[in-house]
């Protein structure tokens, strides 16, 4: 099963509550999740480990409430323990564009490319999760993905 919510501007906790509702449903059943998330809960690159979320330069304050509804989510994820999931952090820059197949996996930190971009067409972010749906790499575990 794959997943990619967004609640309305001022009822961004709901991606928690959807999370828990979500891996209440799916306890017990097999059923293997993947989850599109945001990006605010990757690692500023170089940073030691502050959250995308947390600066000011990377989330401005328009999308901070939705980034910390993504913070909430992912932790909701990283409690459990019955179903296997994982979760998909976009990079930066996630917009349509042209199907390549190319791609770069990483775990917690912001992927970039030499030229500083960091970002994915919606195409090649679709072919990453069927590609994991296919390959089940990362279990119980956040990743993110960009162009490569």
């Amino acid at each position: 099963m794959i997943t990619a919510t967004r609640p309305p501007r001022g009822r961004e906790e709901e991606l928690a509550s959807a999370a828990r509702g979500l891996l209440a449903g799916l306890a017990g059943s097999g059923v293997r999740l993947l989850v599109v998330g945001g990006a605010g809960s990757l690692t500023v690159p170089g940073s030691g480990g502050r959250l995308l979320v947390d600066d000011p330069a990377c989330v401005p304050a328009g999308w901070r409430d939705i980034a910390l509804g993504g913070v909430g989510q992912l932790d909701v994820f990283r409690a459990e323990e019955q179903v296997d999931w994982a979760y998909v952090s976009p990079p930066a820059v996630l917009e349509p564009g042209t199907r390549t197949g190319r791609y770069r996996l990483g775990r917690d930190e912001l992927l970039v490319g030499a030229d500083g971009s960091s970002m994915i067409s919606m195409e090649d972010l679709a072919v990453a999760l069927v590609d994991e749906a296919g390959t089940g790499r990362f279990r119980r575990e956040r990743f993110t993905v960009v162009t490569g």
